[in-house]
C-alpha cells in the first residue's frame, strides 16, 4: 500500500487557504493509502525559537483543526514531529552527506531570509528543507500532498535519496512524488497570496461577524470600478476568485453577468461571498471549538499517533544504520 505524508507547522490559527489548499486534500487522500499527517513543531522553531511557549497551544489547536477538517485517527496517523526522535537522527545523518550548495540554492531560503520578521540566520533555517526530506522518507512516503511552492523541496528530497542510494549501494527509500492540490493559490484580502505574514487572512476560527467585516471592508475588488454604475470586470476582480472557491455555480454565473453590466454593486457582491465562506467554515469552526474543549482527548490522539509513527520510523532508521555500517548493539 502506498504511503502518504504531509504536515503543517503549529504557528497559530489556520486560514481558509489552508482548508481548501491542504486540509481538503489531506482528508481526500487518507482513504487512498496509509496516511501520516504531522504537526511539524521542530519546523516551527525556525521562527519561534524565542517564543517556544506558543508552540504547544498551537499544536493542540492544529490537532483540533485536523480533526474538524475530517482527518480520522482511525484512518490516518496524526503525530507530533518532536515526539518521534528518529526525525532528528535521520536529519543529522543526511546533513553529513548533503552538499551545502544544495541547501543554499533552495529558492525559498533567500526569499524568506529577506522578508521574515524574525531573525532566520540560523543553521536550523538553512537546514529545514533537509529536515523535510527526513520527515518524508522516514516513512517511505510515496505521495506527498504539497503546494506548488514546495516542489523544489520535494526535488531536493529525491536528490538526497539518490545520493544516499549511490553512496551506500542500497535501495532504502522510494522517491516521493508530489500530489498537488486543485487549489494551488488562495488570494488574500488584499489580492496577494493569503498569508499570515501579510495579515490578509480569513481564519477558520473567525466569527461570522468577523468574516462579514473582512469581506465587505477589507477585500480588494476591481480597482477600475469606482461607482456602482460602472461596469466591472470579474476576470481581474479578486472577489470573483473567492466566489469560484466558495459559491455555487449559479451564484458564480450570476455575479459574472451582473458585474459586467453593473447590475450588482461591489458591497452586495462581497456580502454574498462572505455568506458563502461562512457556510463553508462555520461547521469547521464549531468542530474546532468542540475539540479544543477536550484537550485530554487531543493529547490522547497525539500520543497514540506518535507511538504508531515511531514504530514505522524506527524500522526505517534501522535500515539506514545498517546501510551506513553503524553498530546496532
Amino acid at each position: 500500500m502506498h504511503r502518504i505524508l504531509s504536515g503543517i507547522q503549529p504557528s497559530g490559527s489556520l486560514h481558509i487557504g489552508h482548508l481548501v489548499g491542504a486540509l481538503d486534500n489531506f482528508a481526500l487522500l487518507q482513504g487512498r493509502g496509509e496516511a501520516f499527517y504531522m504537526i511539524a513543531d521542530w519546523h516551527a522553531l525556525t521562527s519561534k525559537y524565542e517564543n517556544v511557549g506558543e508552540i504547544w497551544p498551537a499544536t493542540l489547536e492544529l490537532t483540533a483543526t485536523y480533526l474538524a477538517a475530517g482527518l480520522d485517527p482511525a484512518q490516518s496517523t496524526l503525530f507530533v514531529q518532536s515526539l518521534v526522535k528518529e526525525h532528528a537522527e535521520l536529519h543529522l545523518l543526511f546533513s553529513m552527506m548533503t552538499p551545502l550548495s544544495w541547501l543554499e540554492r533552495v529558492p525559498t531560503y533567500k526569499e524568506k531570509l529577506q522578508n521574515a520578521a524574525a531573525d532566520l540566520g540560523s543553521y536550523g533555517f538553512l537546514g529545514y528543507p533537509l529536515l523535510q526530506t527526513a520527515d518524508i522518507v522516514l516513512y517511505k512516503a510515496h505521495k506527498v500532498p504539497v503546494g506548488e511552492d514546495q516542489l523544489f523541496h520535494l526535488e531536493l528530497a529525491r536528490e538526497v535519496v539518490r545520493r544516499f542510494h549511490f553512496l551506500y549501494q542500497c535501495e532504502v527509500f522510494p522517491e516521493p512524488e508530489a500530489v498537488l492540490t486543485k487549489t494551488p493559490k488562495v488570494p488574500g484580502l488584499d489580492g496577494r497570496k493569503m498569508s499570515k505574514s501579510y495579515g490578509n487572512c480569513i481564519y477558520l476560527r473567525d466569527t461570522n461577524t468577523e468574516i462579514l467585516e473582512k469581506c465587505t471592508r477589507q477585500m480588494a475588488s476591481d480597482p477600475a470600478r469606482v461607482r456602482k454604475t460602472d461596469p466591472g470586470n470579474p476576470d481581474i476582480c479578486p472577489v470573483m476568485d473567492f466566489h469560484k472557491l466558495f459559491s455555487d455555480e449559479a451564484t458564480v454565473q450570476m455575479v459574472d453577468t451582473e458585474c459586467r453590466r453593473a447590475g450588482i454593486g461591489c458591497f452586495d457582491c462581497k456580502k454574498r461571498v462572505a455568506e458563502a465562506i461562512t457556510r463553508r467554515i462555520e461547521p469547521v469552526r464549531e468542530k474546532i471549538e468542540a475539540h479544543l474543549a477536550q484537550p485530554a482527548h487531543l493529547e490522547d490522539v497525539l500520543r497514540d499517533g506518535s507511538a504508531r509513527a515511531r514504530t514505522v520510523a524506527a524500522a526505517t532508521l534501522a535500515e539506514v544504520r545498517e546501510a551506513m555500517k553503524m553498530p546496532a548493539l
